[in-house]
């Protein structure tokens, strides 16, 4: 079959002669439709983040069909329409017992230490696989695990319609997060030095930055370290701050800015199963996240769309059905 593989840096190969999956007890075959790409696939690409070997199946944002269900799973059927939710928690250990699987010290992560699914057919754990309703375009279903990402990080925050709300960055992460929080009542204000993405922000409902001061919610996409001091010199007394990309660098704040400010620190991983997909898929049909696409590649074109996706204004997904074709809009 099909896949799209990592090789070296900066190079993706589309292969023809790919293994196929094996389908176990609790899993299922999907047929993938589409792959969106994101920071993290791209950490990979330029050889940022090392896959345990080469070649390597990248991708972790995907869709499709059921085409095979493994010997005990009760509740998916040959034809479902399903969505990825590609981080495998244990759901055993301590984390994972009180809900926080976004915490779980075993988790599986689809494209980093376990192999992606940018190919024709893959095997999943089924209850890793959520089936979606009538209503979403493929492009809503591309962006459906960088969604849920994003509402998780609303969620956690505790953020209402009468806040005042400062995005910082508008990439996938950025944008959704605008999307969500207009869907909720409020005008975020972003900052983005990108004048494209900015408008994109500015479209989904956000308004651009125009220096005001006093948010109650701060929540910051970018992972650029220099990005968080300033903002937070914009936030409100009491305010909460929500850290939502990452980076290495030392947190720009000292613990008397924080205490006489008395400001909350908020950091937003992933999301938690299965109720943060669950909700979030629920919502794909309403919501319309698809609306942040800017590009879309056949799975032949791969290394092209990986190589222009960080200076596209939108997101790129990959369509693994097409056979050919030209880049989309």
């Amino acid at each position: 079959m099909k896949a799209a593989v990592f090789t070296a840096t900066d190079r993706i190969e589309t292969v023809d002669d790919w293994q196929e999956p094996v389908c176990g007890p609790g899993d299922v075959i999907v047929e993938v439709a589409g792959v969106g790409l994101c920071g993290t696939d791209l950490a990979v690409f330029h050889g940022r983040r090392q896959p345990p070997t080469t070649p390597w199946i990248v991708g972790h944002e995907g869709f499709g069909r059921v085409i095979a269900v493994g010997s005990v799973v009760p509740d998916r059927t040959v034809g479902q329409r399903v969505v990825i939710e590609p981080n495998y928690a244990c759901l055993k250990c301590a984390d994972c017992l009180t809900g926080l699987t976004s915490a779980c010290p075993h988790r599986a992560i689809v494209g980093l230490n376990a192999p992606g699914i940018l190919a024709e057919r893959v095997a999943v754990p089924a209850h890793f696989t959520h089936p979606v309703p009538a209503g979403p375009t493929d492009a809503d279903l591309a962006c459906a695990e960088p969604y849920t990402v994003a509402r998780a990080a609303v969620r956690r925050s505790g953020v209402s319609a009468k806040d005042r709300c400062l995005v910082v960055g508008a990439g996938a992460q950025g944008l959704l997060l605008c999307l969500i929080l207009a869907r909720l009542g409020i005008e975020p204000v972003v900052t983005e030095p990108h004048p494209l993405r900015l408008e994109r922000a500015v479209r989904l409902g956000a308004v651009a930055d125009d220096g005001r001061k006093g948010f109650t919610y701060v929540f910051e996409t970018s992972g650029y370290p220099p990005a968080l001091s300033p903002a937070v010199d914009r936030a409100a007394p009491g305010a909460t701050v929500v850290l939502v990309g990452l980076n290495a660098a030392p947190l720009p704040l000292t613990t008397d800015a924080v205490v006489r400010r008395q400001l909350v620190l908020r950091g937003s991983m992933i999301y938690d199963h299965p109720g943060d997909f669950t909700a979030a898929v629920a919502e794909l049909p309403e919501a319309r996240p698809g609306s942040v696409i800017e590009a879309r590649f056949p799975l032949t074109r791969a290394q092209e769309a990986f190589a222009g996706a960080a200076q596209r204004a939108g997101k790129t997904w990959i369509s693994v059905r097409d056979p050919d074709g030209s880049a989309d809009a």
